[in-house]
């Protein structure tokens, strides 16, 4: 018997399993059009093409038919001219259609920005610019990853998709919200010109999260390790001798202490490193890398705004602590930057790791959003690390991000964006705002329902900073509002100071979202953490202790195949009782 080894057979299989959970999913509208045209009998070349356009189009509805913009979906493939009954030729119709839109969408920005007169608005539409090229990326490696599927990999690339995709839906809504306060009819000409590939893109979404529902049902899990409800930290005991050889390098050497690292480059102000600045470090990094490059950045406050594109992948950089390496920035919104570029520190490529820096935005509360960090980088890691600012401190933006050990500081929003991120041991420190203003914690930013995003706080610290203790009576503190209509945060097993008002949530605008976030809070401690004077939204949910653990980084984010590598502590389920 073969051991089914052959990698064209496991793909091969692959391809059967997911075509087969597609037609389970969009009922027998493919397979009756499919029987339709197979048992016709004799007939005209014309009774035959005929026959094969009506199964066409009975396998177009039945594959829209989960998605939430059906009518979009349906026309998209008819304008397309797609003439087939294969499932997953229809889902790849999706995915071309969707990059097109945006392709689309890119080239009318660039044209607008030469009409647009202001300039926050002219910026606004490079953004744009830049984002559609994001989302063009991640829709091309998703349509790219669902051509080489492998069987015994589903889940895993499934899971790669719904974040991917999850993303490229968050860059079109990111372009979108650097309109803000803006002058002329460049935001409302750039959302109509949005409307159709936001649509797709969420659609194509759909099809991947009803397939990945499918194979949960009939319990075809493929590669899933059972995650132990105790206290698992990552590094005793495990078997790493199926790790990939570069894996396993990364996680000798982030092991290692800063002077047995052997960094690739060193930076350093008082010039005993190679560069005095990090921007100069920077061109010397290789792109596009599947080899782990380490940059060691010395004492010191460097001011500069830093920018990790996305072609410098599996960049490392280590501080000598927090409070010791810092790189400060004062870019804000007040002085007419959108938010998305006042970023101190901007990472877009992916498996970055960050270990013992501190990085912050020195402009000040008065300036309003003024981001210290902005995180897209896939897989990325940040350990013992300080995020310090006012308003929106730390922006993160997409994609899977795990914080360990962290202190972030802030006061509106000062945890925001549409991550799947984990934040493990982290000290939340409310500041001192403006004397009219008061606090949130959190702002998560999810747009659909679909979307693979949350931003989870486990083991967690929510407390006031030292300054602002002794004042925390005349200002109002708030663990979320939802910046987004699908907005989700889960704080479990943390520690919730009396710095939080009892009502705990607070709404964004009116009635928006309070329906449809998802805000839960298990097993917390501290004065702040009595649930009993809650707001009773429809969106603030009870979990049970099975539910809790899909929340646990192991199984949101898959992390014990990424996180476990980097060799920071690591708990991938719930923590001991």
């Amino acid at each position: 018997m073969s051991d089914g080894s052959d990698p064209k057979r496991k793909r091969r299989i692959a391809i059967i399993v997911v075509s087969s959970f597609v037609l389970v999913v969009i009922g027998a509208a493919v397979s009756i059009g499919v029987y339709t045209t197979s048992s016709s009998g004799p007939a005209s070349k014309s009774s035959e093409k005929t026959s094969e356009i009506s199964a066409s189009i009975k396998a177009i509805e039945g594959i829209c038919q989960p998605t939430d913009y059906k009518e979009a979906c349906v026309r998209s493939l008819k304008e397309a001219g797609v003439n087939s009954t294969d499932p997953k030729e229809l889902i790849k119709a999706s995915f071309k259609a969707a990059m097109n839109h945006i392709a689309e969408a890119a080239k009318k920005s660039t044209v607008l920005k030469e009409l647009e007169k202001s300039p926050r608005g002219q910026q606004a539409l490079k953004n744009c610019k830049d984002l559609m090229e994001y989302a063009i990326d991640d829709l091309e490696r998703s349509f790219d990853e669902l051509g080489k599927l492998e069987y015994g990999k589903l889940d895993d690339a499934l899971e790669d998709l719904k974040i991917w995709l999850s993303a490229a839906v968050t860059y079109q809504e990111t372009c979108l919200d650097g309109f803000q306060n803006t002058t002329g009819n460049a935001g409302e000409k750039m959302r109509e010109i949005l409307k159709s590939s936001s649509k797709l893109t969420s659609n194509v979404l759909s099809m991947v999260d009803e397939i990945s529902l499918a194979l949960a049902k009939l319990n075809i899990q493929f590669r899933r390790r059972l995650l132990s409800d105790s206290n698992n930290v990552i590094g005793h005991g495990d078997d790493i001798s199926t790790w990939p050889p570069m894996l396993l390098g990364k996680r000798k050497l982030l092991g290692k202490s800063v002077a047995a690292l052997r960094p690739n480059l060193v930076v350093a102000k008082d010039g005993s490193g190679r560069f005095r600045t990090i921007n100069e470090a920077l061109k010397h990094i290789p792109l596009k890398s599947n080899k782990t490059f380490v940059i060691h950045i010395k004492a010191g406050v460097y001011k500069e705004q830093v920018v990790f594109d996305k072609k410098m992948t599996n960049v490392m950089v280590v501080g000598d602590g927090p409070t010791k390496t810092r790189i400060s920035f004062n870019k804000n919104y007040v002085d007419g930057l959108t938010t998305f570029k006042t970023a101190t520190v901007s990472v877009f490529g992916d498996h970055f790791i960050a270990r013992d820096i501190g990085f912050e935005n020195s402009a000040g509360a008065i300036k309003h959003q003024a981001v210290a960090l902005l995180v897209q980088s896939d897989m990325s890691v940040f350990h013992n690390c300080h995020m310090d600012g006012y308003q929106d401190t730390l922006y993160v933006h997409t994609k899977r991000q795990f914080y360990r050990d962290c202190t972030i500081s802030g006061t509106i929003d000062f945890v925001f964006g549409d991550a799947a991120a984990v934040f493990q041991n982290c000290k939340m420190l409310v500041r001192k705002p403006l004397d009219n203003q008061q606090c949130i914690v959190t702002a998560q930013g999810r747009k659909e329902r679909r979307q693979a995003s949350a931003l989870i706080l486990q083991n967690c610290t929510i407390t006031a900073a030292p300054s602002y203790a002794p004042v925390k009576r005349q200002f109002r503190s708030y663990l979320g509002r939802p910046w987004k209509i699908y907005s989700r945060t889960i704080i479990m097993e943390s520690y919730i100071d009396d710095v939080i008002q009892p009502e705990g949530w607070l709404p964004w605008l009116g009635d928006f979202g309070l329906n449809t976030c998802f805000y839960t809070e298990y097993k917390n401690r501290g004065p702040g953490a009595s649930t009993a004077r809650r707001v009773k939204w429809k969106g603030i949910k009870t979990i049970t202790p099975q539910h809790a653990v899909d929340f646990t980084a192991g199984r949101f984010m898959k992390g014990d195949r990424w996180i476990r590598t980097a060799g920071v502590p690591y708990v991938a389920g719930m923590l001991k009782a």
